[in-house]
């Protein structure tokens, strides 16, 4: 109809290992979006954003929060620390950023307990070389307790009762796990009841039913919607047993979220220039030299969670393939551009033989070699203004991914960006 307001919905993925600059992508949509939703993952991961110089990390709360028109929902497919949340919200009031009738949170979510963490820092020491380097914030011993029907969501802690039965059974079961197994110190269950209900006193206002929120906010809203971690972290798709403990993919929005994957408009995949992952498992492209250290250096190649250096590499675009394929991607949110432009040639991994994800070695790794630009690229918000090599590479990922980008970031502020494509308009 003419003149009618078409509003939409856009599901952001990461295309390789996380980090790929999620955060600042939703923070550049949120301007035009009432909505932004979290469906996976917990305090594990990590959004930088810079706003007006000021550095913002999230790690549970979407970013849309810095927004005051967005309503930043998360959803039942995350598992929350109570504890985390509490000092998250604290630091954005710090910041005199509100969270107040901006923040919502599904009854839904489980939460992760003490002895969570407990197994997962035991577990980890216990494998030695060969742990998977998980975050030890007891992510993956929360969904194991989620999938094995012990876990304890957010909604039981309205009734002390059945809270405390549910305490009784999850924490008896650890501490029998890190006594007897690990050797590690036990909990008490007590003393998690007295430090986790406070916290929850002070953040159920905002716990709710988020599915008729979300549904009622697509009616004349655009909402974004934002997984943690990236593609190849995914359980089912990922580099397995090097993982995380859920769907960071499409299937994971349509979980996480309780709402159905028709509501997703437009999937766009952020990806990074080059290629960066945290902690053990496969990476094809690593550069495992100077260059290596050097992005790193150039990019800032920093965990925001844990505070570990990222592994650097090439851009994998056999990965970006399979990610676009998986995920439904439209586009592409080609980030940290500008990390590259010291480089006088720059290599694309293009193929590989397949992996062995237990001795993470690939064979006949092939690459394409191109001209670097040796020139800055930062702050630039217009495509005719980049070095002709810049988009000679962009065409190339194009090209090869069979997919459009459709953003660019320059730079880590929300003004250095390159915006292509109006994603909103897709319905």
């Amino acid at each position: 109809m003419e003149g009618e307001i078409r509003m939409s919905n856009v599901l952001l993925i990461g295309t390789h290992w996380g980090d790929e600059g999620k955060g600042k992508i939703v923070d550049v949509l949120s301007e035009n979006a009432q909505g932004c939703v979290r469906f996976q993952g917990g305090h594990n991961a990590g959004h930088t954003l810079v706003i007006n110089d000021v550095k913002t990390i999230l790690h549970l709360i979407p970013s849309g929060i810095l927004r005051n028109n967005v309503k930043s929902i998360i959803g039942n497919g995350v598992v929350i620390s109570l504890e985390a949340l509490q000092t998250e919200i604290k630091d954005l009031m710090k910041n005199k950023i509100s969270v107040e009738n901006k923040l919502f949170i599904s009854q839904s979510c489980h939460v992760i307990l003490p002895t969570h963490v407990a197994l997962d820092i035991a577990r980890e020491k216990s494998l030695g070389k060969s742990s998977i380097g998980t975050t030890g914030r007891g992510i993956g011993p929360t969904y194991e307790d989620k999938v094995a029907r012990r876990g304890i969501r957010i909604i039981d802690f309205f009734d002390t009762n059945i809270l405390k039965k549910k305490l009784s059974i999850s924490m008896e079961y650890h501490n029998f796990l890190l006594k007897k197994y690990y050797h590690a110190d036990t909990l008490s269950i007590d003393d998690t009841f007295d430090k986790l209900l406070p916290i929850f006193e002070n953040i159920k206002h905002h716990v709710c039913d988020v599915v008729p929120l979300i549904l009622d906010l697509n009616k004349n809203s655009n909402i974004i919607f934002e997984g943690a971690q990236g593609t190849m972290l995914d359980i089912d798709h990922g580099t397995y047993p090097y993982v995380t403990s859920s769907n960071t993919t499409l299937s994971g929005f349509i979980s996480g979220t309780g709402i159905g994957v028709d509501k997703a408009h437009y999937s766009l995949g952020i990806t990074k220039a080059y290629s960066t992952r945290v902690g053990h498992g496969p990476f094809p492209s690593e550069l495992h030299d100077q260059l290596g250290l050097d992005i790193a250096k150039w990019g800032g190649e920093v965990g925001a969670t844990t505070g570990r250096a990222r592994r650097c590499g090439w851009l994998d675009l056999k990965i970006l393939k399979q990610s676009i394929e998986l995920n439904r991607i439209n586009g592409i949110a080609l980030t940290k551009l500008d990390v590259l432009d010291n480089l006088e040639k720059i290599k694309i991994c293009i193929d590989y033989d397949p992996i062995n994800y237990e001795n993470f070695k690939a064979s006949n790794i092939q690459y394409i070699e191109m001209d670097g630009w040796m020139t800055s690229t930062v702050g630039i918000t217009n495509f005719n203004d980049l070095p002709n090599n810049a988009k000679e590479y962009i065409s190339t990922i194009e090209k090869i991914s069979g997919t459009k980008v459709v953003m660019i970031s320059t730079g880590p502020s929300r003004h250095q960006i390159i915006i292509l494509e109006d994603i909103f308009k897709h319905q």
